[in-house]
Protein backbone atom coordinates (compact mmCIF):
# COMPACT_ATOMS: atom_id res chain seq x y z
CA UNK A 1 0.00 0.00 0.00
CA UNK A 2 1.20 3.51 -0.87
CA UNK A 3 -0.08 6.70 0.78
CA UNK A 4 0.13 9.90 -1.23
CA UNK A 5 0.01 13.57 -0.25
CA UNK A 6 -3.31 15.19 0.79
CA UNK A 7 -4.65 17.66 -1.81
CA UNK A 8 -2.08 16.49 -4.37
CA UNK A 9 -2.87 14.48 -7.48
CA UNK A 10 -1.56 11.34 -5.74
CA UNK A 11 -3.58 11.78 -2.52
CA UNK A 12 -5.03 8.70 -0.84
CA UNK A 13 -8.67 9.51 -0.13
CA UNK A 14 -10.80 8.04 2.63
CA UNK A 15 -14.49 8.90 2.45
CA UNK A 16 -16.64 8.74 5.59
CA UNK A 17 -20.34 8.20 4.89
CA UNK A 18 -21.61 9.53 8.18
CA UNK A 19 -19.66 12.13 10.12
CA UNK A 20 -20.76 11.78 13.73
CA UNK A 21 -18.66 11.38 16.87
CA UNK A 22 -17.39 7.93 15.90
CA UNK A 23 -16.50 9.12 12.43
CA UNK A 24 -14.65 12.05 13.99
CA UNK A 25 -12.28 9.72 15.84
CA UNK A 26 -11.80 7.65 12.68
CA UNK A 27 -10.98 10.85 10.77
CA UNK A 28 -8.39 11.86 13.37
CA UNK A 29 -6.62 8.50 13.06
CA UNK A 30 -6.74 8.63 9.25
CA UNK A 31 -5.38 12.19 9.08
CA UNK A 32 -2.51 11.17 11.37
CA UNK A 33 -1.48 8.62 8.75
CA UNK A 34 -1.53 11.11 5.90
CA UNK A 35 -4.87 10.24 4.33
CA UNK A 36 -7.09 12.87 2.77
CA UNK A 37 -10.39 12.50 4.62
CA UNK A 38 -13.70 13.47 3.04
CA UNK A 39 -16.58 13.60 5.52
CA UNK A 40 -20.13 13.20 4.21
CA UNK A 41 -23.35 13.63 6.14
CA UNK A 42 -26.92 14.87 5.78
CA UNK A 43 -26.24 18.09 7.72
CA UNK A 44 -23.54 20.75 7.88
CA UNK A 45 -20.84 20.95 10.53
CA UNK A 46 -21.13 17.33 11.67
CA UNK A 47 -18.35 16.35 14.13
CA UNK A 48 -16.06 14.58 11.65
CA UNK A 49 -16.25 17.58 9.32
CA UNK A 50 -14.32 19.56 11.95
CA UNK A 51 -11.19 17.44 11.39
CA UNK A 52 -11.60 16.12 7.86
CA UNK A 53 -9.89 18.09 5.12
CA UNK A 54 -13.07 18.33 3.05
CA UNK A 55 -16.78 17.61 3.41
CA UNK A 56 -20.07 17.27 1.54
CA UNK A 57 -23.72 17.42 2.58
CA UNK A 58 -26.04 15.06 0.68
CA UNK A 59 -28.97 12.73 1.24
CA UNK A 60 -27.10 9.43 1.51
CA UNK A 61 -30.33 7.48 1.04
CA UNK A 62 -30.55 8.89 -2.47
CA UNK A 63 -28.90 6.37 -4.81
CA UNK A 64 -28.08 8.93 -7.49
CA UNK A 65 -26.65 11.55 -5.12
CA UNK A 66 -24.47 9.00 -3.37
CA UNK A 67 -23.25 7.35 -6.56
CA UNK A 68 -22.48 10.70 -8.20
CA UNK A 69 -20.43 11.92 -5.24
CA UNK A 70 -18.40 8.73 -4.93
CA UNK A 71 -17.62 8.66 -8.64
CA UNK A 72 -16.62 12.32 -8.54
CA UNK A 73 -14.28 11.94 -5.55
CA UNK A 74 -13.05 8.44 -6.50
CA UNK A 75 -11.84 7.59 -2.96
CA UNK A 76 -9.46 4.73 -2.21
CA UNK A 77 -11.50 3.76 0.86
CA UNK A 78 -15.22 4.21 1.54
CA UNK A 79 -16.29 3.80 5.18
CA UNK A 80 -20.05 3.77 5.87
CA UNK A 81 -20.50 5.06 9.44
CA UNK A 82 -24.30 5.22 9.77
CA UNK A 83 -27.31 3.09 8.83
CA UNK A 84 -29.17 5.51 6.57
CA UNK A 85 -27.30 4.84 3.33
CA UNK A 86 -28.36 3.59 -0.11
CA UNK A 87 -26.57 0.27 0.30
CA UNK A 88 -27.59 -0.94 -3.16
CA UNK A 89 -25.40 1.82 -4.60
CA UNK A 90 -22.46 0.57 -2.54
CA UNK A 91 -22.99 -2.98 -3.77
CA UNK A 92 -22.95 -1.80 -7.38
CA UNK A 93 -19.89 0.39 -6.86
CA UNK A 94 -17.97 -2.41 -5.17
CA UNK A 95 -18.66 -4.65 -8.16
CA UNK A 96 -16.93 -2.00 -10.29
CA UNK A 97 -13.82 -1.97 -8.10
CA UNK A 98 -14.54 0.63 -5.41
CA UNK A 99 -13.29 -0.39 -1.97
CA UNK A 100 -16.22 -0.47 0.48
CA UNK A 101 -14.91 -1.05 4.01
CA UNK A 102 -15.19 -3.59 5.41
CA UNK A 103 -17.31 -4.88 2.49
CA UNK A 104 -20.53 -4.02 0.69
CA UNK A 105 -22.02 -7.29 1.95
CA UNK A 106 -21.22 -6.40 5.54
CA UNK A 107 -22.73 -2.95 5.14
CA UNK A 108 -25.90 -4.06 3.34
CA UNK A 109 -26.59 -6.95 5.72
CA UNK A 110 -26.00 -5.02 8.94
CA UNK A 111 -27.76 -1.81 7.96
CA UNK A 112 -30.90 -3.95 7.73
CA UNK A 113 -31.93 -5.94 10.83
CA UNK A 114 -33.80 -8.37 8.59
CA UNK A 115 -30.72 -9.35 6.61
CA UNK A 116 -28.36 -9.83 9.54
CA UNK A 117 -30.89 -11.67 11.70
CA UNK A 118 -31.69 -14.15 8.96
CA UNK A 119 -28.00 -14.64 8.22
CA UNK A 120 -27.23 -15.35 11.87
CA UNK A 121 -30.24 -17.43 12.88
CA UNK A 122 -31.35 -19.12 9.67
CA UNK A 123 -28.11 -19.57 7.72
CA UNK A 124 -25.44 -19.84 10.42
CA UNK A 125 -27.57 -21.40 13.14
CA UNK A 126 -26.54 -18.89 15.81
CA UNK A 127 -28.72 -18.59 18.93
CA UNK A 128 -30.93 -15.45 18.85
CA UNK A 129 -34.18 -14.27 20.39
CA UNK A 130 -37.45 -15.42 18.82
CA UNK A 131 -38.51 -12.93 16.17
CA UNK A 132 -40.98 -12.03 13.46
CA UNK A 133 -40.88 -9.39 10.72
CA UNK A 134 -43.86 -7.20 9.95
CA UNK A 135 -44.47 -4.79 7.06
CA UNK A 136 -47.92 -3.56 8.08
CA UNK A 137 -49.79 -2.64 11.25
CA UNK A 138 -51.84 -5.82 10.98
CA UNK A 139 -48.73 -7.98 10.63
CA UNK A 140 -47.11 -6.18 13.55
CA UNK A 141 -50.08 -6.86 15.84
CA UNK A 142 -50.22 -10.47 14.68
CA UNK A 143 -46.48 -10.88 15.32
CA UNK A 144 -46.84 -9.50 18.84
CA UNK A 145 -49.61 -12.04 19.44
CA UNK A 146 -47.32 -14.84 18.26
CA UNK A 147 -44.21 -13.72 20.16
CA UNK A 148 -46.14 -12.76 23.28
CA UNK A 149 -45.68 -9.87 25.67
CA UNK A 150 -43.54 -8.36 26.95
CA UNK A 151 -41.53 -7.97 23.76
CA UNK A 152 -39.56 -5.40 21.75
CA UNK A 153 -40.51 -3.78 18.43
CA UNK A 154 -37.76 -2.11 16.38
CA UNK A 155 -37.59 -0.59 12.89
CA UNK A 156 -35.65 -2.65 10.36
CA UNK A 157 -33.25 0.29 10.02
CA UNK A 158 -32.37 2.60 12.92
CA UNK A 159 -29.63 3.42 15.42
CA UNK A 160 -29.19 4.60 19.01
CA UNK A 161 -32.52 3.11 20.02
CA UNK A 162 -34.61 5.25 17.66
CA UNK A 163 -37.99 3.67 17.07
CA UNK A 164 -37.46 0.91 19.64
CA UNK A 165 -40.62 0.26 21.64
CA UNK A 166 -40.96 -1.93 24.71
CA UNK A 167 -44.36 -3.61 24.53
CA UNK A 168 -45.54 -4.47 28.04
CA UNK A 169 -49.02 -5.63 27.12
CA UNK A 170 -51.38 -5.74 24.16
CA UNK A 171 -52.86 -2.29 24.65
CA UNK A 172 -52.52 0.47 22.03
CA UNK A 173 -50.61 -1.71 19.57
CA UNK A 174 -51.46 0.63 16.70
CA UNK A 175 -49.38 3.29 18.45
CA UNK A 176 -46.47 0.85 18.77
CA UNK A 177 -46.38 0.33 15.01
CA UNK A 178 -46.72 4.06 14.26
CA UNK A 179 -43.96 5.10 16.67
CA UNK A 180 -41.50 2.48 15.46
CA UNK A 181 -42.04 3.32 11.79
CA UNK A 182 -41.98 7.09 12.36
CA UNK A 183 -38.61 6.98 14.15
CA UNK A 184 -36.91 4.46 11.87
CA UNK A 185 -34.43 5.36 9.16
CA UNK A 186 -34.58 4.49 5.52
CA UNK A 187 -37.51 4.15 3.15
CA UNK A 188 -38.93 0.78 4.29
CA UNK A 189 -41.98 0.43 6.51
CA UNK A 190 -40.98 -2.75 8.28
CA UNK A 191 -40.24 -3.76 11.87
CA UNK A 192 -38.85 -6.72 13.78
CA UNK A 193 -40.77 -8.04 16.78
CA UNK A 194 -38.46 -9.78 19.26
CA UNK A 195 -39.01 -11.82 22.39
CA UNK A 196 -37.22 -10.72 25.54
CA UNK A 197 -34.16 -12.66 26.66
CA UNK A 198 -33.60 -13.20 30.37
CA UNK A 199 -29.90 -12.28 30.31
CA UNK A 200 -27.42 -11.52 33.09
CA UNK A 201 -25.63 -8.84 31.10
CA UNK A 202 -24.98 -7.71 27.54
CA UNK A 203 -21.64 -7.07 25.87
CA UNK A 204 -20.05 -5.62 22.80
CA UNK A 205 -17.25 -7.83 21.51
CA UNK A 206 -15.09 -5.69 19.24
CA UNK A 207 -13.92 -8.10 16.57
CA UNK A 208 -10.99 -7.02 14.41
CA UNK A 209 -10.50 -8.64 11.01
CA UNK A 210 -7.11 -7.73 9.55
CA UNK A 211 -4.49 -9.05 7.16
CA UNK A 212 -2.98 -11.23 9.91
CA UNK A 213 -6.25 -12.89 10.95
CA UNK A 214 -9.00 -12.17 13.48
CA UNK A 215 -8.56 -10.83 17.01
CA UNK A 216 -10.92 -9.80 19.78
CA UNK A 217 -10.72 -6.86 22.17
CA UNK A 218 -11.63 -7.52 25.80
CA UNK A 219 -15.43 -7.70 26.17
CA UNK A 220 -17.18 -4.40 26.84
CA UNK A 221 -20.12 -4.37 29.23
CA UNK A 222 -22.77 -1.73 28.74
CA UNK A 223 -26.17 -0.50 29.83
CA UNK A 224 -28.89 0.78 27.54
CA UNK A 225 -31.97 2.90 27.94
CA UNK A 226 -34.61 2.50 25.22
CA UNK A 227 -31.95 0.94 23.02
CA UNK A 228 -29.44 3.78 23.38
CA UNK A 229 -26.21 3.26 25.27
CA UNK A 230 -25.89 5.06 28.60
CA UNK A 231 -22.56 3.75 29.80
CA UNK A 232 -19.91 1.12 29.10
CA UNK A 233 -16.94 -0.48 30.80
CA UNK A 234 -14.05 -2.68 29.82
CA UNK A 235 -13.50 -5.45 30.64
CA UNK A 236 -16.76 -7.19 31.41
CA UNK A 237 -16.02 -10.26 33.52
CA UNK A 238 -17.16 -13.46 31.79
CA UNK A 239 -16.72 -17.17 32.35
CA UNK A 240 -14.22 -18.88 30.08
CA UNK A 241 -16.96 -20.87 28.36
CA UNK A 242 -19.19 -17.84 27.69
CA UNK A 243 -16.22 -15.83 26.38
CA UNK A 244 -15.20 -18.65 24.05
CA UNK A 245 -18.77 -18.94 22.78
CA UNK A 246 -18.96 -15.17 22.25
CA UNK A 247 -15.75 -15.31 20.22
CA UNK A 248 -17.04 -18.26 18.22
CA UNK A 249 -20.26 -16.45 17.31
CA UNK A 250 -18.50 -13.16 16.52
CA UNK A 251 -15.89 -14.93 14.42
CA UNK A 252 -18.50 -16.92 12.51
CA UNK A 253 -20.65 -13.91 11.66
CA UNK A 254 -17.83 -11.52 10.75
CA UNK A 255 -16.17 -14.18 8.59
CA UNK A 256 -19.40 -14.47 6.63
CA UNK A 257 -19.62 -10.68 6.24
CA UNK A 258 -15.99 -10.40 5.12
CA UNK A 259 -13.55 -7.54 4.76
CA UNK A 260 -11.06 -5.88 7.11
CA UNK A 261 -11.89 -3.57 9.99
CA UNK A 262 -13.67 -3.40 13.36
CA UNK A 263 -17.01 -5.11 13.90
CA UNK A 264 -19.03 -4.30 17.02
CA UNK A 265 -20.80 -7.58 17.83
CA UNK A 266 -23.56 -7.20 20.44
CA UNK A 267 -24.38 -10.28 22.52
CA UNK A 268 -26.57 -11.27 25.48
CA UNK A 269 -25.07 -13.53 28.13
CA UNK A 270 -26.68 -15.66 30.84
CA UNK A 271 -24.35 -18.00 32.66
CA UNK A 272 -22.45 -19.79 29.90
CA UNK A 273 -25.17 -19.22 27.30
CA UNK A 274 -24.72 -16.53 24.64
CA UNK A 275 -27.25 -15.01 22.22
CA UNK A 276 -26.43 -12.90 19.18
CA UNK A 277 -28.21 -9.53 19.04
CA UNK A 278 -26.73 -7.23 16.39
CA UNK A 279 -23.47 -6.32 14.66
CA UNK A 280 -22.11 -3.03 13.32
CA UNK A 281 -19.37 -3.19 10.63
CA UNK A 282 -17.56 -0.19 12.11
CA UNK A 283 -16.54 1.26 15.49
CA UNK A 284 -19.26 0.98 18.11
CA UNK A 285 -20.59 3.70 20.43
CA UNK A 286 -20.00 1.51 23.50
CA UNK A 287 -16.41 1.22 22.27
CA UNK A 288 -15.78 4.89 23.05
CA UNK A 289 -14.39 3.49 26.30
CA UNK A 290 -11.39 2.17 24.34
CA UNK A 291 -10.16 5.76 24.03
CA UNK A 292 -8.97 5.36 27.63
CA UNK A 293 -8.97 1.62 28.35
CA UNK A 294 -6.91 0.30 25.43
CA UNK A 295 -3.43 1.18 24.23
CA UNK A 296 -4.86 1.12 20.70
CA UNK A 297 -8.41 2.42 20.52
CA UNK A 298 -11.05 0.83 18.30
CA UNK A 299 -10.63 3.76 15.92
CA UNK A 300 -6.89 3.24 15.46
CA UNK A 301 -7.42 -0.50 15.01
CA UNK A 302 -10.17 0.14 12.45
CA UNK A 303 -8.13 2.46 10.26
CA UNK A 304 -5.00 0.32 10.40
CA UNK A 305 -6.94 -2.86 9.64
CA UNK A 306 -8.51 -1.21 6.59
CA UNK A 307 -5.06 -0.17 5.40
CA UNK A 308 -3.93 -3.80 5.46
CA UNK A 309 -1.84 -3.75 8.64
CA UNK A 310 -1.14 -7.09 10.35
CA UNK A 311 -2.39 -6.30 13.86
CA UNK A 312 -1.34 -9.49 15.67
CA UNK A 313 1.31 -7.70 17.74
CA UNK A 314 -1.24 -5.05 18.74
CA UNK A 315 -3.06 -7.65 20.83
CA UNK A 316 -0.02 -8.75 22.82
CA UNK A 317 1.18 -7.28 26.11
CA UNK A 318 -0.60 -5.98 29.20
CA UNK A 319 -0.89 -2.24 28.58
CA UNK A 320 -4.69 -2.17 28.72
CA UNK A 321 -6.52 -0.60 31.67
CA UNK A 322 -9.86 -0.93 33.41
CA UNK A 323 -12.00 1.85 32.00
CA UNK A 324 -15.51 3.27 31.84
CA UNK A 325 -17.41 5.67 29.61
CA UNK A 326 -20.33 7.93 30.51
CA UNK A 327 -22.12 9.62 27.58
CA UNK A 328 -23.40 13.14 28.23
CA UNK A 329 -26.76 14.17 26.83
CA UNK A 330 -27.92 17.68 26.04
CA UNK A 331 -31.61 18.58 26.40
CA UNK A 332 -33.62 21.36 24.80
CA UNK A 333 -33.76 23.01 21.39
CA UNK A 334 -31.11 25.30 19.97
CA UNK A 335 -27.89 25.70 18.00
CA UNK A 336 -25.80 27.42 20.68
CA UNK A 337 -24.36 24.85 23.09
CA UNK A 338 -22.09 25.86 25.95
CA UNK A 339 -19.95 23.50 28.03
CA UNK A 340 -19.11 24.71 31.53
CA UNK A 341 -16.78 23.04 34.03
CA UNK A 342 -14.37 21.49 31.51
CA UNK A 343 -11.22 22.60 33.38
CA UNK A 344 -12.56 21.26 36.68
CA UNK A 345 -13.43 17.93 35.09
CA UNK A 346 -10.07 17.54 33.39
CA UNK A 347 -8.24 18.46 36.60
CA UNK A 348 -9.33 15.11 38.03
CA UNK A 349 -6.86 12.24 37.92
CA UNK A 350 -7.52 9.34 35.50
CA UNK A 351 -10.32 11.17 33.69
CA UNK A 352 -10.77 12.07 30.03
CA UNK A 353 -13.33 13.99 27.99
CA UNK A 354 -14.43 14.15 24.38
CA UNK A 355 -16.77 16.95 23.29
CA UNK A 356 -18.22 15.99 19.93
CA UNK A 357 -18.94 19.51 18.66
CA UNK A 358 -22.43 18.76 17.35
CA UNK A 359 -24.05 21.92 15.96
CA UNK A 360 -27.47 21.70 17.58
CA UNK A 361 -29.88 19.87 19.83
CA UNK A 362 -33.50 18.98 19.12
CA UNK A 363 -35.06 17.71 22.36
CA UNK A 364 -32.22 15.32 23.28
CA UNK A 365 -28.82 14.52 21.82
CA UNK A 366 -25.55 12.86 22.83
CA UNK A 367 -22.98 15.66 22.94
CA UNK A 368 -19.93 14.36 24.82
CA UNK A 369 -18.48 11.41 26.68
CA UNK A 370 -16.60 11.28 29.99
CA UNK A 371 -13.92 8.60 30.30
CA UNK A 372 -12.26 7.23 33.42
CA UNK A 373 -9.94 4.47 34.61
CA UNK A 374 -9.84 2.76 37.97
CA UNK A 375 -8.61 -0.19 39.99
CA UNK A 376 -11.92 -1.93 39.30
CA UNK A 377 -14.89 -1.54 36.99
CA UNK A 378 -16.92 -0.17 39.89
CA UNK A 379 -14.34 2.49 40.76
CA UNK A 380 -13.96 3.49 37.07
CA UNK A 381 -17.73 3.82 36.68
CA UNK A 382 -18.05 5.80 39.90
CA UNK A 383 -15.28 8.16 38.82
CA UNK A 384 -16.86 8.69 35.39
CA UNK A 385 -20.18 9.57 37.03
CA UNK A 386 -18.60 11.92 39.55
CA UNK A 387 -16.56 13.63 36.84
CA UNK A 388 -19.65 14.02 34.64
CA UNK A 389 -21.35 16.05 37.37
CA UNK A 390 -18.77 18.80 36.88
CA UNK A 391 -19.80 19.33 33.25
CA UNK A 392 -22.75 21.68 32.81
CA UNK A 393 -24.43 21.99 29.41
CA UNK A 394 -26.50 24.95 28.28
CA UNK A 395 -28.59 24.77 25.09
CA UNK A 396 -30.14 27.90 23.60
Amino acid sequence: MIIGTPFASNSTKLMLLGAGELGKEVAIEAVRLGLEVIAVDRYKNAPAMHVAQRSHVINMLDYQQLEKLIRMENPSYILPEIEAIATDALVQLESEGFNICPSAKAVSYTMDRKGIRRLAAEELGVRTSNYRFASSMEECISSIDEIGTPCIVKPIMSSSGKGQVFVKDKKNLEEVWSKSIAEGRGMRNEVIVESLIDFDYEITLLTVRHSGGVDFCRPIGHVQENGDYRGSWQPQVMSKDSYNEACRIAGLITQELGGWGIFGVELFVKGDQVWFSEVSPRPHDTGLVTLISQRYSQFELHVKAILGVDLKLYFQGSDDLIGASNPILGYGDGNRITYEGVSQLLSLENVGLRIFGKPNVAKKRRLAVVLATGESVKSALNLSHEAAKKLKLHVE
